[in-house]
This record gives structure tokens, C-alpha cells and sequence, in this order.
């Protein structure tokens, strides 16, 4: 026992004098190396030691000191695992460390009090790795640029009390586990090995494999530590409440001790073990309560989220990627799930870049009948692959209107095109643009084809272009947005006009094949029938033209345009049980019946009806330019509506009005210069950027107030108010267009309209603080206060009254990137009864016209999925109202109306 006792102690001392006494001789070295600098650092000092030393000795000194240099940097170069050798090295250390970890595994069998006296067979193999262990050890401490932080890090100690112990071992011809259970932290460097060897490349692998390596080399470190002192005992008491366990017992109670679970059947009883276990305890909560479900999460999502799409014959499906998030997915699916259950027959495989939160993992749960999800990225052909996109009918590409740089949103999304038209050039690609600007470059892919239906929605188009309609129609933007919105939630109406308000906002674009018998009739004549005899809206048609041969829509077309056989309508309805009546009527059958309800297949002989399926419209995908310059169809537009204009007042496509180029400083006018321009009926548009600032495309904001269907003189001035930085750069495509000026202040007294368009996206960790610029201006607009005195006929239409007082306010359109933040300017709407606590379509400031927000555009490509051959159709409707500005069917529907 005396033997056995001075062997234990030659072995623990072994380890703790190695790193006490290298780490005392650091000390002194760098306290003697910080003393000869200080004293070289004394004046004249230098200058001596400069003059003893000769210049053969400095050049010596200096090559060694290149060669010590260079000798290290090839070390450090070996250590990085950055040549083949060094992987080699490394992968070899840590392959020994296993070895040597096997080894303790294997001689934990004998009694941990015992030491052999015969000649172990796992000695010389244990030496021969440490004797590689020390040689690398070596290798790491003249690489180490602060030797005292190498002695002291986890690897060091490692191998300090590791690898003394096998040398000493071999020396006495006997062998002690001791402390060389600390092998099994050399575990931890599991990741950097399989990122070597190339077995995982993902960073949900890297951080799994990460997890797994600290949650193994705890639980083996652990129970070693338990495994030594619970066999040797309290060293106090020389081992009498020592206890015989093996290492699989105490790996048993450090797992049981880990997941906080002790069923009494193994236990601690030296006090040092128990102890430890009081420490390990509260490590566990962390190590258990965090790691170990990150790692069954990992190991889920990894299962659950990477496999592949499994295509069924017959079976149709489409392809959603992009900005994948809660928003945009409820968005998509709420409008998707318009149409009945019964009329559902396309799938919808979402492709996410990050796995989904548990909120939007909730939403694919809720629709698991027609939703996958599947983690991958459209940039990379594998994942394009598992979801099978050269199977699907199209693939969407959702942009994220709140992001922080829309430029770069719109390039990672042309990126994505890019990959798939690439792997697969006949997928269909119907992608957002933020950006109107970066439209040009997706007609440059090759396989770009617009006849196969790849489209190009762009945000700043559309929203743009219905702030202009309301402009220059109070109102009309608040009827657009309402025909392409649904609202399922129920509220009260508390005035009776909030009664018809909600009613209204059930309608929707809907289209039918007209009956046969209104074949040779024109546009108004059977427009005036359908909402007489057929209780329907008729708002346009789809018409060939005799001349071009063009098909296109036209909405509301003069006399002069006679319907033929199996013509197409477009109609503002509630229902499609509605609109069928159009392809149902007969002008024999049905000459005597005026209610709507009653008209329905007739009993005439002679007529052959034939059924055509009702395409539903409310989300319509629309094109992202106006109608293109040599279109036949502008051509008879121009011809019909525009022959009073002056070809040389418009541009080459005869849509626009047109001027020379006129140069950024005439238009920009100071405050001494009001005299000169008396603004009155104009436009006012507050702008907010600055030279660094995204362009928004102002262009498309003045193109619907510059069509050719209003004569010059109807033209409305149109004011911007900002930065001159930021005018500066938009004015290079506004500079053609008449009757537009630049000033730091204008007389919003006399405005007809004033725009407050939504500032450029900056980033933003709160998405109510997006609109902060914007609904500052509007209640310092609204707060405004204007004697009714001055008032015109001409301006009363567009001008609210307060009851209360003879001042009228300002009329105002803002523009909303979040929704939500409505309750901030929702006490501007001059109503007293508000609907509280809703949506912002159901909002007074919405109803009454004075905010819009283009959230509605998300939802556009729900019909695309729902409805695939509606998408030419519904484009062209919405182009069609967003192009038509004298809005000539807006007065037809006030005349049925009335």
C-alpha cells in the first residue's frame, strides 16, 4: 500500500510540478525580458550597447532572427490546417487523442487504487502517442506569440497532465489512470475535423456537430473526475470511504446528474464526489435545459425540412421563394384561400433560406392540406432540384417592401431568376420588383420569355400610379384598393355610411363571357342593360381590334365599339353566382323579367348556351409598365380618345404629354419667385430622401398625371417639395415632362391634392418606425387650418369642412409602408364615429380616401396560383385603370349609379 501510495503521488506530481515550474519560468523570463527593455529604454543605454556590438555580430543577428521568423511562420502555416500537411497533422492529433481516450477506457477496468507492478501491453502504445502528442506540443509553444496564454489554454493542460504521467508510467514499469480522462476534451475539436474531411458543409451540421462535441467531452471529462475520486476516496481520510465503480456507472450518474433525474442507484459518497456533483448540478440545467434540445431541434429540422418534394402525377403545384415570412405567407394564403375548398387543387411548396419560425411553422400546420415547406435557397441548383421546379406550373419570387435596401433586395431576387432560368429555361418566373429601375435587366436572360408567362410586378409602378389616381379622383384610390382586398372580418357599422362602406368593400373584379345575344350591341348600351335588368357593373370587355388584329381590354369603349359573339366582360360584382347572369341572358326569354334573381338558363330551343367558368379577378397580377409605346391597342386608344391633341405636344407613343428637355435650375424656385408663379388647383407632392437615399421613381407618380387624354390646358402643375440632392437625380427622367417645379415651400392653400409619399426604405429594428417621416408631415399638414373665404366652386369637390368651425382642411393622400401605424393619423379623418381596433381597410382614413398603403400588392400573385389563365386578363385590367386618367368609366358608373 506504501508503494502504491508513492506511485500515485510520482504521478500527480509529475503533471502539477511540469506546469507549476513552466509556468513559474515564464514568469521570470518575461519579468527579466520587460526589465531589459525598460533599461535599454535609459538614456545613453542604447547608444553604448550599440557601440559593443560589431557588424559581423549584427549581421548574424540578423539572419537569425530571419531564419527564426521564417522557421516560424512555416510552423504557423502547419498549425492552421491550411496545407494538406497540416491537415494531416491535425487530423492525426486528434485520431491519437481518441486512440489514447480508448486506451483510458480499456484500463478503467482495473481498480483506480491499484497500480500494476507487471508490465502493462498498453504502455509503449499510450507513450508512443504522447510522445507525438509532445512533439506537437512543442510545435504549438514556439508558434505561440504569448507563450504564458499557450501554457495556461485548455489544449496545454491537456497535455500537461497527460502526457508526464505515460512517461513515468513506462519509467516505474506501472501503470494509474489518473487525470488522463482529460483526453476526452480534445473532443471539442470534433467540428474543425469533419469541416476538414468535408462531411459537413451546411452551418446547421457545423452547429450540431458543435453541440454534440461539447455535451460528449462534458459528460466523459465528468465522469472520469467521478470515476478517480469515488475509487480512490477523500485523501484526508486515506481512501476508507472509497467505493468500487466502474466508468460506465459513473457515465450512468453524470447523465442521470445532467438531466436532473437521480433514481438513488449509483451515488457519490466521498465528499469530494459529491462535491463536484453539487457543481455539475448547476451546470447541467444549463448544459441540458439549452444544448440538448438545440440539438434535437437541429436534428429535426435538418430531417423534417431538407427532404425532397414528391411530384404527384396529375397534380399541380407552384413554387413560392423569395421573402419567405410571416407577413408575406399569411398574406399569399389568405387571399389564396378566397376560393372555395372545392376549387383548391394547386399545392403551394414554399422555399425558405432559414428554417420557419415557430409562428410561421404554425401557419404551415394550419394548411398542411395544400403547403410544404422546404429549407433551401433558389440559388442553389440542389434545392432547386428537391422541390422540383421544371415541375411546377410557375415560380414566385416574393420581395420584401420593408427591407432596408431595395436595391439590393431587387438584385439578390434577378439572382434568383438567374438561377432558375439556368437550371430549368422553360419555368415560368413571375417576380417583385421594388424598384422600377430593374426591370431592364430581367428581359436580358436568355430564356426570358414573355409569352410563356414569366411577368415582372413592380411596386413602385403600381402603388405610384394609384397615389396619382387620387390625385386627381379623390377617393379612387380607396375603390381600387377595396376591388382587390378582402375583408373577412366582421365589424359594426356605427354611421350608415360605414354600413354601405363595408358593403362595398365585398366587391370584386370578376370575369364572364357575355351572352351571345349582346353581340352587335355597343359597350354603353349593354352596360346600361346588365346593371338595369342584371343587377351587374359592366366596367370593360376584351376587344379585337378590325384594323391590327390585337386583342386586348378596353375599359369602357365609346359607341363606336360593338361587342361580338362570345366577348369577354369584366364586371364589378359581390359573387360569381352574380355575373353568370351575363352569359345566361336572352333577350327572348328574358324581355319581361326585371329581377336580377330570375334570370337563369332559358328554355329557348333555338339557343345553345354554353357555360363558361367565372374568372376571378380581386387579385389580379398586373404588368409592370404602362401600355408599351408601339402596342396597336394605345394606337386606338390615341385614335378614339385623343384626335384633339397636338402630335407635337405628345410623345411617340401619343400616351404622354411631351416637352424639350428642360433644364433642373428654370424649374427650381426660392421663395422671392412666389410672385412670379401663382400655384393654384395644382398638386402637391412632399418627397423625402437625400443624395444617398434609394430613387423611388417619381416618373411613374407623373406619367398618369401627364396622359394624353387631358388636353394641356386640363393639366394640373405639379409641385415637389425635398431634398434638391434628391430631386437632382430623379429630375434626369422627369426633365420631358411639362408643368412640373421644385420649391422648398409651396402654398398648400390653393393644392387640390397633397401627396405624402413614403420616404426611402432605411434600416429599421421597429417596422412601426418605417413611416415615422411620413406621419410627421401628414399631422403637421393636417393640423393646418384654411379660411373658407377663398374657396372656389372649382375646389369645393375636393375640400372637407369641419362642422364645428368655417376652416377647411388641407386635402391630403399619405402613403403608408406598414399598415398598421394608421392609428396615428387616423384623428386627421375630421369623422367622429370610428370603427376602433381595425384593419387598415376598415379605417375612417381609408374610407374616406386619405391614406393608402400598398400592402395589397403582396397578395397579387395568390390569382396566379388559384386562377393560372386569368393572369394576362387581370394584368391588363389593372394596367388599364392605373393608364386611364380622365377616368371616363368612373363617370359611367356615377350615371348608372344615379
Amino acid at each position: 500500500i506504501f508503494r502504491t501510495n508513492e506511485i500515485q503521488a510520482a504521478f500527480i506530481l509529475s503533471s502539477f510540478v511540469t506546469f507549476v515550474l513552466g509556468l513559474l519560468i515564464l514568469l521570470t523570463f518575461r519579468l527579466i525580458w520587460r526589465s531589459i527593455k525598460k533599461w535599454q529604454n535609459i538614456k545613453g543605454t542604447g547608444i553604448l550597447l550599440e557601440l559593443l556590438l560589431t557588424k559581423s555580430i549584427g549581421d548574424r543577428h540578423i539572419k537569425s532572427l530571419h531564419f527564426q521568423g521564417a522557421f516560424r511562420n512555416r510552423i504557423e502555416m502547419l498549425l492552421s490546417a491550411q496545407t494538406f500537411v497540416g491537415q494531416v497533422l491535425v487530423i492525426l492529433v486528434f485520431v491519437l487523442s481518441i486512440g489514447s481516450l480508448i486506451i483510458y477506457f480499456i484500463n478503467s477496468s482495473d481498480p483506480v487504487g491499484s497500480c500494476s507492478s507487471y508490465e502493462d501491453k498498453t504502455i509503449p502504445i499510450d507513450l508512443t502517442f504522447n510522445m507525438f502528442f509532445s512533439f506537437y506540443f512543442g510545435l504549438r509553444f514556439v508558434a505561440a506569440d504569448d507563450k504564458i496564454k499557450f501554457w495556461v489554454e485548455m489544449n496545454s493542460i491537456v497535455d500537461i497532465f497527460t502526457i508526464p504521467p505515460t512517461f513515468i508510467s513506462y519509467y516505474l514499469k506501472s501503470n494509474w489512470l489518473g487525470l488522463r480522462f482529460l483526453r476526452a476534451l480534445r473532443l471539442l475539436e470534433l467540428p474543425q475535423i469533419l469541416q476538414i474531411l468535408q462531411a459537413i458543409r451546411t452551418s446547421n451540421a457545423v452547429k450540431f456537430s458543435k453541440l454534440l462535441s461539447i455535451v460528449l467531452s462534458t459528460w466523459f471529462t465528468a465522469a472520469g473526475f467521478i470515476h478517480l475520486v469515488e475509487n480512490s476516496g477523500d485523501p484526508w481520510l486515506k481512501g476508507r470511504n472509497s467505493q468500487n465503480i466502474s466508468y460506465f456507472e459513473s457515465i450512468y450518474l453524470v447523465m442521470a446528474t445532467t438531466s436532473t433525474v437521480g433514481f438513488g442507484d449509483v451515488v457519490a459518497k466521498t465528499s469530494l464526489g459529491r462535491t463536484f456533483i453539487m457543481f455539475f448540478t448547476l451546470g447541467s440545467l444549463i448544459l441540458f435545459a439549452n444544448y440538448v434540445p438545440e440539438m434535437v431541434e437541429l436534428f429535426a429540422n435538418k430531417r423534417k425540412y431538407t427532404s425532397s418534394y414528391e411530384v404527384v402525377k396529375g397534380k399541380k403545384f407552384i413554387v413560392v421563394c423569395g421573402n419567405i415570412t410571416v407577413d408575406s405567407v399569411t398574406a399569399f394564403l389568405r387571399n389564396f384561400l378566397r376560393h372555395k375548398s372545392g376549387q383548391i387543387n394547386i399545392e403551394i411548396v414554399f422555399l425558405g433560406e432559414v428554417p420557419p419560425s415557430l409562428e410561421l411553422e404554425t401557419i404551415f400546420k394550419c394548411n398542411m392540406a395544400f403547403t410544404t415547406f422546404i429549407s433551401g435557397s433558389a440559388l442553389k441548383w440542389d434545392d432547386l432540384r428537391r422541390v422540383a421546379v421544371e415541375s411546377a406550373e410557375a415560380c414566385l419570387i416574393i420581395a420584401n417592401p420593408l427591407c432596408s435596401d431595395s436595391q439590393a433586395e431587387d438584385t439578390s431576387n434577378i439572382m434568383r431568376v438567374l438561377s432558375i432560368k439556368n437550371y430549368y429555361p422553360n419555368t415560368r418566373v413571375i417576380i417583385q420588383i421594388l424598384q422600377s429601375h430593374n426591370k431592364v435587366f430581367l428581359p436580358k436572360i436568355p430564356s426570358w420569355n414573355w409569352n410563356m408567362g414569366d411577368n415582372i410586378i413592380c411596386f413602385a409602378e403600381l402603388k405610384l400610379g394609384f397615389i396619382a389616381q387620387g390625385c386627381l379622383v379623390p377617393g379612387l384610390c380607396t375603390f381600387l384598393t377595396s376591388l382587390f382586398v378582402e375583408q373577412n372580418k366582421k365589424v359594426s357599422p356605427k354611421q350608415p355610411w360605414q354600413k354601405y362602406f363595408f358593403n362595398g368593400l365585398k366587391n370584386k373584379i370578376l370575369t364572364q363571357r357575355l351572352s351571345d345575344d349582346f353581340a352587335g350591341m355597343s359597350f354603353p348600351e349593354v352596360s346600361r342593360l346588365c346593371f338595369v335588368k342584371l343587377g351587374l357593373m359592366l366596367i370593360a370587355i376584351e376587344h379585337k381590334s378590325i384594323f391590327h388584329g390585337y386583342c386586348g381590354l378596353v375599359l369602357n369603349p365609346p359607341a363606336q365599339v360593338r361587342l361580338r359573339k362570345n366577348t369577354l366582360g369584366f364586371f364589378i360584382a359581390e359573387s360569381t353566382k352574380e355575373v353568370i347572369r351575363a352569359s345566361f341572358y336572352c333577350a327572348t326569354c328574358h324581355s319581361d323579367i326585371f329581377t336580377p334573381e330570375l334570370i337563369g338558363k332559358c328554355s329557348c330551343k333555338a339557343k345553345i348556351h354554353r357555360h363558361f367558368p367565372v374568372r376571378h379577378l380581386g387579385f389580379v397580377t398586373p404588368v409592370p409598365q404602362m401600355f408599351s409605346a408601339n402596342s396597336p391597342f394605345s394606337l386606338l386608344r390615341t385614335f378614339l380618345y385623343e384626335t384633339e391633341q397636338d402630335s407635337d405636344q405628345l410623345d411617340s407613343s401619343g400616351m404622354f404629354h411631351w416637352c424639350k428637355a428642360i433644364p433642373l435650375d428654370s424649374v427650381i424656385l426660392k421663395r422671392m419667385d412666389k410672385s412670379k408663379h401663382e400655384f393654384r388647383n395644382h398638386v402637391v407632392a412632399c418627397v423625402f430622401g437625400d443624395a444617398t437615399s434609394t430613387l423611388m421613381g417619381l416618373r411613374n407618380f407623373v406619367m398618369p398625371l401627364r396622359a394624353s387624354n387631358y388636353t394641356r390646358p386640363e393639366l394640373k402643375d405639379i409641385v415637389f417639395i425635398g431634398s434638391l440632392d434628391y430631386l437632382k437625380r430623379e429630375w434626369l427622367f422627369l426633365r420631358n415632362f411639362p408643368q412640373i417645379y421644385i420649391l422648398p415651400v409651396t402654398n398648400l392653400e390653393e393644392c387640390c391634392m397633397c401627396a405624402v409619399l413614403s420616404s426611402s426604405s432605411k434600416a429599421s429594428s421597429n417596422p412601426a418606425l418605417v413611416d415615422t417621416e411620413t406621419i410627421m408631415a401628414t399631422l403637421n399638414i393636417g393640423s393646418l387650418r384654411i379660411s373658407c373665404s377663398a374657396q372656389t366652386p372649382e375646389e369645393s369637390q375636393y375640400i372637407r369642412f369641419s362642422e364645428k368651425t368655417k376652416y377647411r382642411r388641407i386635402p391630403i393622400l399619405t402613403e403608408l409602408k406598414n399598415p398598421s401605424n394608421i392609428h396615428y393619423i387616423e384623428q386627421l379623418s375630421g369623422l367622429d364615429e370610428t370603427v376602433s381596433g381595425t384593419s387598415l381597410h376598415l379605417s375612417t382614413s381609408f374610407s374616406t380616401g386619405t391614406v393608402f398603403s400598398g400592402n395589397f400588392l403582396d397578395s397579387l400573385l395568390a390569382t396566379v396560383s388559384a386562377a393560372k389563365c386569368s393572369l394576362q386578363r387581370g394584368k391588363r385590367m389593372v394596367q388599364a385603370i392605373t393608364s386611364s386618367n380622365r377616368f371616363s368609366c368612373w363617370d359611367n358608373i356615377s350615371n348608372q349609379s344615379n
